[in-house]
């Protein structure tokens, strides 16, 4: 996994660039926008009825006509590969349920191909914080087509893969890449539990949530 070819670590990159692309380049009467790098995936803030940086809340803006308008018949705002609703959930739930068990109260996030989020759950008694970091572990996980663990160590060894890393993600153990067959179409990432490891014990959760889903997907 150390040698993956520089041409290769380009066009993955270049894929993640051009998917982040699309989705910002969607049509929207009011050019939403992430509020910083940083922000996650499809955290894209409305440049209206939210304070600015003096403190003044800024006025809707005039509405084209129709343009709020999704009825029955209106295209998918997303055509990304993913897992269902109904397997991101099992998987999501999975995952909490393993922490659980195990004594542990975190937040679990299902991302699909494009880096979005499919499904976000807190355990009860959980900091709702956990979900947000548990997304940040997924998408390195995503990136790596690899345990997010794993990924620490590639680019322990190869600091050229840094190239790979975006400032929304959180490199620590805590997520796997789901899959179909071959193909990676997602990945789940779990916070909040203990150990002496950063991450190991959210990692063994986030992979009992992805064997929740059967062995098409590991």
């Amino acid at each position: 996994m150390h040698n993956i070819p520089t041409l290769r670590i380009c066009l993955i990159g270049a894929l993640i660039g051009a998917m982040a692309l699309a989705r910002a380049a969607a049509p929207t009467p009011f050019h939403d926008k992430p509020a910083s790098p940083q922000s996650l995936p499809g955290d894209n803030l409305p440049p209206f009825a939210m304070l600015d940086a003096h403190g003044k809340l800024i006025p809707t803006p005039p509405i084209p006509a129709g343009a709020l308008h999704r009825g029955p018949g209106t295209p998918p705002e997303s055509t990304a590969r993913g897992p269902s609703l109904a397997q991101a959930v099992a998987v999501a739930h999975a995952a909490v349920d393993a922490c659980a068990a195990a004594g542990y109260r975190v937040g679990v996030t299902v991302i699909d191909s494009a880096g979005e989020a499919r499904a976000m759950l807190t355990a009860d008694g959980s900091d709702g914080s956990h979900v947000f970091v548990a997304m940040r572990k997924a998408l390195a996980a995503l990136a790596f087509q690899a345990p997010s663990s794993q990924a620490q160590k590639m680019l322990q060894a190869d600091a050229a893969l840094l190239a790979r890393v975006t400032p929304a993600m959180f490199v620590e153990g805590g997520a796997i890449p789901l899959r179909v067959g071959s193909e990676v179409v997602g990945a789940v990432g779990v916070s909040g539990a203990g150990g002496s490891v950063i991450g190991q014990q959210d990692e063994l959760c986030a992979l009992a949530g992805v064997r929740a889903i059967g062995p098409g997907s590991k």
